[in-house]
Formats: C-alpha cells, structure tokens, sequence
C-alpha cells in the first residue's frame, strides 16, 4: 500500500499500479489509504477523471475524520494534478482545504506543504500579493528539500512581478542549501532561475557567468533541453553587457540553429536577430540571418521578433520608411497584447524586446510628430508596471490563467524533448479582444489636433532620450517642433549637482536651465507647461530652474497619460491623514483642519483606504517607499501599517487630488520607469498628485501646505497654486504631477 505512493513520487508509475494491484483486499482505513495513493498515481499519468473516480468514496469517508493525514496527502495530490492540468480554481479548492484540514489536525508540516503548494496555485492564478504571503506562513515549517523547493517558486513568483532583487536574495540562500544538501536537480533548476533574475536585474555579466554554470550542471544531468535554456539566457547576457564580436557572431548564429532543432522557436528567432545585430555591428550583411524569421507567424512574441527582424533588414538597405513601418507594426503588436506579456513567466519573455525595438524606431524618427509618436508609445509599453492581481474580468482573468500554464507547461515538455505545438493564439486573441473593451486602454498620444486642444494656451515639452543624446518635442498653438538638447551625460551630471546642492540649502540650477530650456525658450514663451521627462530628469526638482520659477507647470509620464487625466469636477469629501514618526504631522493637519472642518480623519491603512473612495482631496503626510521595481508594490507608512499600491486599485472612484506631504515619494528609478507612487496613482484614476521628489524639511513643510492648500480654497488649481506658493530649499522638491 505504501509502496504506492513510493514509486509514484519516483516516477515509476507503472511500478505503482503493479504494486496496488498486489495490495490484495484492504478494508477501512488501509482501503481508503490505498485509494488515495492509487488516484495520486493516476492524477500524476494524467488520467484526472479515473482519479477523482477512484478518490471520491474515499474522500467522502475521510472527510468524514479518521486519518486527517491521508486526507491531506490526497487532496495536496490531486490539487498539484489539477494546476498542472491547467484546473487553478479547482486546485486551489482543493489545496486549502488540506490547509484547513491540517490546522485543524495538528500536522504542522503537512499543513505547511499544503499551504506552499496553494502558494504556488494563487501566484499562478496573478495573485501575488496573497501567494507571497502564504509561502512566508509555508516556510516555517518545511525543511530540506522541500524548503529549497518552496523558494524556488516564491523567487520566481518575486521575478514574475519585477522584484528580481528579492529574488536574487532568496535564491542565493536556496542554492547554498540544495549545495549542502546534495540536491543536484535543484541546484541546476535554481541556477538558471538566479541567471534569468540577475539578467532582469541588469548584472549581465554576473548573469552570463551563472548561466554557464547552469549549463555545465545540465550538461552533467544530461538534461540537454534545458541545456539550451540556459545556453539563450547566456546569449542574452552576453548581448546586454556589449559584446559585438565575430566569435560572438558565429556563437549567436550556431546556438539559433541548434534552438530550433530542439524545438525552442522563439529563442531561436531572438537569436537569429541577435546575431544580426552583430553582423550589423560589425557592418557585415545581415539579410541571410533576417530572412527565416520575416515569415515567422504565431504567438505574440513571435510577431514582434518577425517585425523587428524585418525594421532590421529595411534598415541594412537604406530604406528608412519601410523600416518605421516594420517597427510601429511591432508596437502595435505589444501595445495590443500587454497583458499577454505580462502574464507570461519570466523565463517566457523576451529581455527588453519592445524597448529595443522602440529605440530602433526613435533612431530612425525625422519630424518632430514622428518622434512623439514614437516615443510614447515606447512609453507606454516599458511604462506598465506588470499586474500582480488578476482582472475582475472573469473570461479575461481565466485566459491568463490558462496562458501561464500553457507558457510553463510547453517550456518544460519542450525541455524533455517532447516538441509539440501549443496553440496560444486563441488564448492571445481573447485576452486581447476582452483589454479593447476596457475603457481608456489603449490611449496613445493621442492625435495631434487632441493634444492642440486640449492643451490650448499651454505648452507640451517632451524630453526623449536617443543614445547619448537628449532631445525634446515641443507643441505650442498646434504647431510641434524638435530640439537637440545635447549631451544627456552633461544632463545627468548637472542634475545630481543641483539635487546636492539642495541638500546644503542652496537652489543654483542657472547651468541645468540653460541646457533644458535654452533652446525651448522662444517656442514656449510665458506660457503654463505640461512637462514629460526622461531617464534622470524624473528626480529633478524643477521648480528650482529660473525659467520656471512662479510658472504654473505640471509632470506627466507621457503626453497620453496627460490627456487621459481629465478632471472630474465632482465633489466629493476632504480626508486628512498622518503616519508616524514624522515630527511635522500633527502640526500641518491641525492647520489644515481650520482649512477643511468637516474632514475625514482616518488613521489605520483600513480607514484610510475606505475613507479615499470618491474623495475630492486627500492629504496624507506619512513615510513612503518607492519600489522602482514594480510600482504596484511601492507603499504609504500609516498608524498600524503600509498602505500597499497595489491595493488602492480597488477603489472604484479614486480620489480627484491627492497630496503626499513626505520625502522623495515623487521620485522614479534613474531610467524611464514609473514616476514613483505618483505614476500609480495616475494610472489608477487620480487626476493630480502633489508630491515631493527630495527630501522635505520638517520644520518647513506645515507653512508651505497651508499656503497651498489656502490657494486651493481660493479657486486656484494645483499647479496655480503650487507656483503662488514661496518656496524654501526645504519644500523645492513638491511638484504638480497630472492634470493640474
């Protein structure tokens, strides 16, 4: 009867139903132990519905008490067969009540087991938040190789959502135990996990250096599928850190051909283009390298890499037109399909392909409009912090379920040598079909007579980043113009002078203006401005520059993200509310008080968040923390914890306004990322957000929020009244960002 279960757990499943066939006549609880070991047996050869025939009597009874153990050992079976079926909904069911069981029991490592197994469902389903949480309750009580095994998952749910540096830590204190342990598969499989984390991290080389010993590990098992994986993410990492050489060349076009015979189509596309943009390089012809992937069709992915590839061989002949073409082809692909990629597993996506494929269009860019274009849209795609929930969309919520499973699935049969096709197209399709009726999806630039009118007598300047070169687009009375700002090293240099120089109370930025806005001058004149940054610019204080100083002026993430942050107008409540240990917050909201007395005045992240919903304004003077990471984990620090992200996109009408009277709250990554908690708060609804991007002096921010709050009250609008508002070094970092 044991040796049932046994031999399944070791893969030798028939050996399983020959054993179960010699158990002989069982009754009671031997019989229902053996059922469950035998539907286990079945659940692993795939034969789910003989299981669940074979499980029911014997569920019924051990539902019914009796051997809380073998109930749980056949409900944590039988939810692992039907997650890897595909069956998430019925699996996590399944899951928890072992979980339930097992607290109810006693069995502290049974329960543990369950519950990072139900971990490991939930993250699969996009629920990140609560998976994390459950395989921090599960680790407690795992040892061994089952611990090593529950990191695992949790690192790569951590990388599923963009927190690659958690997930390196983790990974590395996983290794080190499968290293002591003995566990040669783990530490293979944990290898090439740490290479794809530190490739997403930006460690490229430390990335090529891990993949290759994920590779000789393979090698060694004689795991050759997954020799392969590993063999593309070192490809990968050795593109992203700059080598363009000929071995390199014939590397990239050697492991392309041996991908494909394996069976991995599109890590052979990405090499092939990878090895022609080192032929490129090394200004050799690149067209026989481009020419088998021009009629790639299929996934997603696959369309973008085939227009990328064409961009590329448009380009190599001179031919510019065709090779914007190519490239905004490809963007409209990854624009249609974001969901798509991002529900993928990480180890499925494709390192940087839209932004690349971007940049090649940014290069190409002549007039003013297509560089706008261009642009946002390139922001629009490396913008989008990845989901970590799942839709309220059922349909749309199940189909990326099923395209999770199908991505990790497919890795792993093609991994095994078992090449078959896998029909994602229809899964892409429907995901796609249910984002087009999502209102306010698929926003672009916005053509350029709406964005004329709706700026009317203000003035867009865009700042876009190409190669080592900074440039801007400005539209002013409908007419747009491009400017060459220089170097963007001069740039970056000046803007970490000026942010020091704050820090000694000194606001000098005379050489930083002149770079920035020098050459805008005479397109902008006295007008209120909508500024987009780039890159740097996202941690600059620009109220320090002269040629802003008493301007209106708000910060937007991009020209569409402005035009989609219309203000309501509706009225709605004030809410008034402070964290802890900062010394100034007491004393601003007791002033603002006067300003606003029948406020809200939550304290606890629960009322705070109910007290948000449909709000006019809300001002909250608290601690934050940006993750550039991902966004959606960033958080407000209140009474009796962190206000998460992730959780203010449950409300259905997001507050007008909001204040965040704390320190660099406003400030993004040094690249294009997300302007901080503000790009969040934008992108779930709120119309203007007023934060600061440097550190804010106690003792000077209680007068500087009063006045301003007294120039709402007057009529003025956030950027008005910011720009009526004197200013300190210690309050130089609070902008307008939104609709102002």
């Amino acid at each position: 009867m044991n040796l049932v279960g046994l031999l399944a757990a070791s893969g030798d499943l028939p050996g399983a139903f020959a054993a179960a066939g010699l158990a002989g006549e069982l009754t009671g609880v031997d019989a229902d132990r053996l059922a469950a070991n035998v539907a286990c047996a079945m659940a692993r050869a795939g034969q789910i519905t003989d299981a669940h025939q074979v499980a029911a009597p014997a569920m019924r009874r051990l539902r019914r008490g009796g051997d809380p153990a073998a109930l749980m050992g056949l409900l944590i079976n039988l939810g692992l067969a039907r997650a890897m079926c595909g069956d998430l909904k019925v699996a996590e069911g399944f899951l928890a009540e072992a979980v339930a069981a097992g607290e109810e029991a006693g069995l502290r490592y049974l329960t543990a087991m369950a519950r990072g197994n139900l971990a490991f469902v939930v993250a699969r389903r996009g629920d990140v938040p609560r998976a994390l949480g459950l395989f921090v309750d599960s680790e407690a009580g795992l040892t061994e190789e089952r611990l090593v095994q529950c990191r695992f998952d949790q690192a790569e749910a951590l990388m599923g959502v963009g927190l690659t540096g958690e997930a390196r830590a983790l990974l590395a204190v996983a290794l080190g135990a499968a290293r002591a342990q003995g566990y040669a598969c783990d530490v293979a499989d944990g290898l090439l996990l740490l290479a794809y984390a530190e490739l997403a991290d930006g460690d490229c080389e430390q990335a090529a250096a891990t993949a290759e010993q994920a590779r000789a590990v393979f090698a060694e098992q004689e795991r050759a599928g997954w020799m392969l994986v590993a063999e593309h993410v070192l490809l990968r990492a050795r593109w992203s850190s700059g080598e363009r050489s000929g071995v390199f060349l014939r590397t990239a076009v050697a492991a392309a051909e041996r991908m494909e015979r394996g069976g991995w189509a599109e890590a052979s596309v990405e090499a092939r283009i990878i090895a022609a943009r080192v032929a490129l390089h090394l200004r050799r012809p690149a067209g026989h390298l481009l020419e088998p992937v021009r009629d790639v069709r299929g996934s997603a992915r696959l369309k973008v890499a085939a227009w990328h590839a064409e961009a590329l061989e448009y380009h190599t002949r001179g031919d510019k037109r065709g090779a914007v073409s190519a490239v905004w082809a490809g963007l409209r692909v990854l624009e249609e399909h974001a969901e798509v990629f991002g529900a993928l597993e990480l180890r499925a996506r494709s390192a940087g392909m839209g932004e690349e494929l971007a940049d090649l269009g940014l290069s190409l860019a002549r007039s003013a409009r297509e560089l706008l274009t261009t642009e946002e849209r390139r922001r629009a795609i490396v913008r989008r912090p990845t989901s970590v929930r799942p839709p309220a969309d059922p349909e749309r919520a199940a189909a990326l379920t099923e395209l999770r499973m199908l991505s990790s699935n497919h890795a792993h049969a093609t991994a095994r040598g078992d090449v078959s096709a896998v029909d994602v197209e229809r899964l892409e399709s429907a995901i796609r079909a249910s984002a087009l009726r999502q209102p306010g999806v698929r926003d672009a630039a916005g053509g350029s007579r709406e964005l004329a009118s709706a700026l009317e007598c203000r003035a867009l300047v865009e700042m876009i980043r190409i190669g080592s070169e900074l440039h801007a687009v400005t539209a002013a009375d409908g007419r747009m113009r491009r400017h060459c700002l220089g170097s963007y090293d001069d740039v970056k240099r000046e803007v970490g002078t000026v942010r020091f120089g704050l820090g000694r109370g000194e606001c000098g930025a005379d050489q930083l203006d002149g770079l920035l806005f020098g050459p805008l001058l005479e397109d902008l004149g006295e007008r209120e401005l909508v500024i987009a940054p780039t890159g740097v610019l996202h941690a600059l204080p620009w109220s320090v520059l002269p040629c802003l100083a008493e301007r209106p002026f708000t910060i937007v993430p991009s020209a569409a993200s402005w035009l989609r942050a219309a203000k309501s107008g509706r009225p709605g409540h004030v809410v008034l509310a402070a964290g802890p240990d900062l010394s100034h917050a007491e004393r601003e909201l007791s002033g603002l008080q006067g300003l606003y007395p029948k406020a809200h005045m939550p304290r606890t992240a629960k009322d705070v968040h109910e007290a948000m919903e449909g709000a006019s304004l809300v001002h909250i003077a608290a601690h934050g923390e940006f993750r550039a990471d991902n966004a959606l984990f960033s958080r407000l620090r209140l009474e009796d914890g962190p206000l998460m992200a992730y959780d203010l996109e449950e409300l259905t009408t997001p507050p007008e306004i909001i204040v965040l009277s704390a320190c660099d709250v406003g400030r993004a990554a040094a690249d294009d990322a997300v302007i901080g908690m503000v790009g969040v708060l934008l992108g779930l609804g709120t119309a203007t957000v007023i934060a600061s991007v440097t550190p804010v002096r106690d003792e000077d921010a209680p007068a500087f929020m009063l006045a301003f709050h007294r120039g709402l009250a007057a009529g003025l609008s956030p950027r008005q009244a910011l720009a009526a508002t004197p200013r300190t070094p210690g309050t130089a970092g609070f902008l307008c960002f939104g609709a102002g």
